[in-house]
């Protein structure tokens, strides 16, 4: 904010100083308005012109692209501005440079004058005021917000982003699930012998153990 507030001053001081340069004296005693635009292209003369149809013209169309560039608050534009006016004050130099076989810079009056300087000034402070500005910032995006992570691919469901690490699964087995066996009686479990620790035992209801009744229950046994 106080960027574009200080380079939109130094801007408009630019653009009212060449504005103001061709009222003064551009090159012995001839004012910058009696220059007219097509002696910039056609070259210089002795012929006056009116004030609207001098080198004043393109001045003041660059201090209306300076004013648009200060209420939009962009510094492209101020810097055309500048470019603009520089632009022609330099091919004014051309053409009086070819017109008097060379320029000079008296201390007497008789060289260039002080509208020129005052013009080339006040194109380098449009620039300058350009390049001290801001501009205008963007907006903020208003729309919604994307998603954090992405959707896991199909043929990986059960990976979460974005560690790709395995996670909850996404899809269950059609199939039911195998169930433990509730029966936690006597002889689920049988502790091996202190002498046979690698010992393998026959499974329940297949063989009996070495020296059991095979037709004895174990888990039922008789009442006396």
């Amino acid at each position: 904010m106080i960027r574009n507030v200080i380079g939109s001053v130094v801007a408009l001081v630019g653009a009212a100083a060449a504005v103001q340069s061709p009222f003064r004296t551009w090159y012995q005693d001839r004012l910058g308005r009696d220059y007219r635009i097509q002696d910039l292209f056609d070259g210089i003369t002795g012929v006056s012109s009116s004030v609207m149809a001098s080198i004043l013209l393109p001045f003041l169309f660059a201090a209306l692209v300076t004013l648009v560039g200060v209420v939009l608050r962009s510094r492209w534009v101020v810097a055309l501005a500048g470019l603009i006016v520089l632009g022609f004050t330099v091919l004014w130099m051309v053409r009086q440079g070819q017109a008097a076989s060379g320029l000079t810079v008296d201390s007497d009056g008789s060289g260039l004058g002080w509208g020129v300087a005052q013009a080339l000034a006040g194109g380098i402070l449009l620039l300058l005021g350009a390049l001290l500005m801001s501009g205008r910032r963007r907006p903020a995006r208003t729309g919604p917000a994307a998603e954090p992570y992405p959707v896991p691919p199909d043929d990986h469901p059960d990976t979460w982003p974005p560690t790709q690490e395995p996670g909850p699964a996404a899809q269950t087995s059609p199939g039911p699930e195998p169930e433990a066996d509730p029966y936690t009686g006597p002889g689920r479990h049988r502790a091996a012998p202190p002498d046979e620790d690698t010992a393998q035992y026959p499974v329940q209801g297949e063989h009996p153990w070495p020296g059991e009744d095979p037709d004895r229950n174990r888990y039922h046994p008789p009442h006396p």
